[in-house]
Formats: C-alpha cells, structure tokens, sequence
C-alpha cells in the first residue's frame, strides 16, 4: 500500500487558530502541539482516504458481494468449517 505522505519531507510554517483556553492548558502540560496536530491529520487522512477508495470501488464491491451471494466462494466445497 503507497504512503499516505512523505514523512521525510521537510517541516512548513502554518498559521492556525484555536481556542484560547484549550491552548493555555495544552502548554501547562507541555504537550507537542506540532507532534499531536500530525498525529491527528495523518490519522484523518487516512480515514478520508480509505472512505474515498470504499466510494470508487462500490461498484465493483457491490458486484463481487453479488457473484458470491449467486455462486458462493471459490473454494466453498472444499472448506471443512
């Protein structure tokens, strides 16, 4: 399966708006704002493009998940479960 990004690509400076209070108690506990906001995209990256890849194979799901309810899966009169 491809990479969902470069990892090794280097660091880019963003501007982003957040709540204030939320802020100030994530600097208290020392948290790694720029480590923690990657976790999160890389994760709703990958969310969003395994939705993406379901919605353009659809069809092609749909089509098998019918075969197989008419015809069964290969293999079914050899399984002993």
């Amino acid at each position: 399966m491809a990479e969902l990004y470069n990892s090794a690509a280097p660091k880019k400076a963003a501007n982003l708006s957040i709540n204030s209070d939320l802020l100030r108690k994530t600097r208290e506990l020392n948290i790694n704002l720029s480590a923690t906001l990657e976790r999160a995209l890389k994760e709703e990256l990958s969310k969003r493009e395994a939705a993406q890849w379901v919605e353009e194979n659809r069809a092609a799901i749909k089509s098998y998940n019918d075969f197989v309810e008419q015809h069964g899966c290969f293999g079914d009169e050899f399984r002993e479960f």
